[in-house]
């Protein structure tokens, strides 16, 4: 994979171009996609940003969100986008196995691949192009970088500051977590000063939900909720008729794993959900406890040294069986400097 640098004297020359990023796509990932497809047409390429599944609905006002395709919704037609595609850029998923059914199709294409990405270990044979770096707050915060490196900084406009500023905000917990570095305010300075205006946006994403979303989050922490007190860690376990009886759609338990964390002394908090083909974790960590390492040799997983995600073949109560078994072993660095 060559620095990313090296790519920028490609830009200018009118190409067909797919845009993607992981599965259920959060605000990070849909902000850069978007972000980053305002900016590629400016050029004159011909753009088709592709999710690999269905988003949330809180993210459907973003600018340009209507050009975004489903792969699952519409597959024939994506398949045949990207295999006419010339440049392939990959957003905020570090392996392509991230893009579930989009994952052999994109291993087939000829186009070129670029990657753009702040999650650890990435899978740098599968791109030709690439920066990988897990020191900044997000990947919107990335292809800011990306835009204002290039050359191109002009071409920079509100709707690009949008969906930027919509993925720094969310994958900062609203400027809360470490990563929120000196670079992030910067940008978000810079945006304010071409004219953003945030408030509307957080509207959008944080008060933007349904009744039944409500009542399900009171039911998941009445009774989903369980203390591990002696291991500093919070867990809850939702079960599919908790789904099927709030009608759960997707994005509605964004954020839910946060709550866990609010517990003064707790250092770990998990959350598995029962879904249909597997059983899907997100973890959340503060101070020095590694959940990126955690969630890979324990679930299938990865992600960030706060924030990771897993999953399991496993039935929902093997699942959690195994977690109340394997965070023994981490009872020791759960109770230091406690």
């Amino acid at each position: 994979m060559q620095a990313i640098q090296n790519f920028y004297a490609l830009l200018p020359q009118p190409r067909k171009v797919v845009i993607t990023t992981h599965q259920k796509p959060d605000g990070d990932a849909m902000g850069s996609m978007l972000g980053l497809y305002h900016f590629l047409v400016q050029f004159g390429h011909d753009v088709v940003p592709i999710s690999p599944t269905n988003w949330a609905g809180f993210l459907s006002w973003m600018p340009g969100s209507s050009q975004v395709i489903d792969f699952e919704g519409k597959k024939e037609k994506c398949i045949e986008v990207i295999q006419q595609a010339e440049l392939i850029f990959c957003l905020d998923f570090n392996v392509l196995h991230r893009t579930k059914n989009m994952e052999p199709h994109l291993q087939k294409s000829k186009a070129v691949k670029v990657l753009i990405d702040h999650h650890q270990q990435p899978q740098e044979e599968a791109f030709d192009y690439g920066a990988s770096d897990t020191g900044k707050s997000s990947t919107c915060e990335m292809v800011y970088d990306f835009i204002m490196a290039s050359g191109y900084a002009d071409k920079l406009n509100l709707d690009i500051a949008t969906c930027l500023y919509t993925g720094i905000m969310t994958d900062t917990g609203g400027f809360r977590f470490p990563s929120t570095t000196a670079s992030v305010h910067r940008a978000v300075a810079h945006f304010k000063e071409m004219g953003l205006e945030h408030t509307p946006i957080h509207e959008n994403i944080y008060d933007n939900f349904s009744e039944s979303r409500l009542r399900f989050i009171g039911q998941a922490l009445l009774y989903r909720l369980d203390v591990l007190y002696e291991y500093n860690t919070a867990m809850m376990v939702i079960n599919k008729y908790d789904l099927m009886k709030y009608d759960i759609k997707t994005g509605d338990t964004e954020g839910l794993v946060n709550y866990l964390l609010t517990i003064q002394g707790i250092k770990l908090g998990a959350i598995v959900i029962d879904r249909d083909e597997e059983r899907k974790w997100s973890f959340r960590s503060k101070g020095s406890f590694d959940v990126n390492v955690f969630a890979r040799n324990h679930f299938e997983g990865g992600g960030h040294k706060n924030a990771a995600g897993g999953r399991s073949s496993d039935s929902l109560e093997q699942t959690v069986k195994k977690f109340k078994q394997v965070i023994h072993q981490y009872e020791q660095e759960l109770n230091k400097n406690n």
